[in-house]
């Protein structure tokens, strides 16, 4: 159960104007967290220029950006947000459903090919030591630019904050979203069940 009650319909006038924004496809529902993050209108007019910035971002391959999101999502524990970006957008951008299973585990268990591995290994980076080791970057740079390597690391950014908002609202899993594997290998460092 959510620690904080989304809105719900019928919307005021402001309310669904925004929520239009954060789910411009037509008759797609607003999301729970869409509906939770207008609770606060300031923070989400804010907060969605970015988001739509990184998911229609021609910077990023949408297969890498996916990716990216994914293992995030995965290491943060926010079944939410991984659950709605599998359902929403890994196949559409090619990801099979072992890679996406292989998220959710460690780097070794899934034969990635070297592009994958250094995105997976930035966003492990990232979460356990909030920076980039010189040979990863190194790596990174040597086939990337500099507006894609800002951006990655920007992305890695951006869904630890939508995680960490989804994890500690507790925000209702969507009825049609995937769930985590059950083998998978990164618990949060304290579940909600627990705090």
């Amino acid at each position: 159960m959510s620690r904080i009650a989304p809105v719900e319909p019928p919307y005021a006038a402001p309310v669904a104007e925004t929520l239009a924004k954060w789910m411009p496809a037509a008759g797609a529902p607003p999301l729970a967290l869409f509906r939770t993050l207008v609770l606060h209108p300031r923070l989400s007019d804010r907060m969605r220029p970015l988001g739509a910035a990184l998911l229609g971002s021609q910077v990023i391959a949408p297969r890498d950006r996916e990716l990216v999101i994914l293992r995030t999502c995965a290491r943060v524990g926010a079944e939410y947000e991984w659950g709605v970006h599998v359902t929403a957008f890994s196949s559409a951008v090619g990801l099979t459903g072992r890679e996406v299973a292989a998220t959710c585990a460690p780097l070794a268990t899934h034969a990635w090919s070297d592009s994958d591995a250094q995105l997976i290994r930035l966003a492990d980076e990232l979460h356990d030591s909030g920076t980039v080791s010189d040979a990863l970057w190194s790596a990174l740079a040597a086939g990337r630019g500099a507006p894609e390597l800002l951006e990655l690391v920007t992305l890695v950014g951006f869904y630890h904050l939508i995680s960490f908002v989804a994890n500690a609202a507790a925000v209702d899993h969507e009825p049609w979203a995937a769930r985590f594997p059950a083998e998978r290998s990164f618990a949060p460092a304290i579940s909600p069940s627990a705090a």
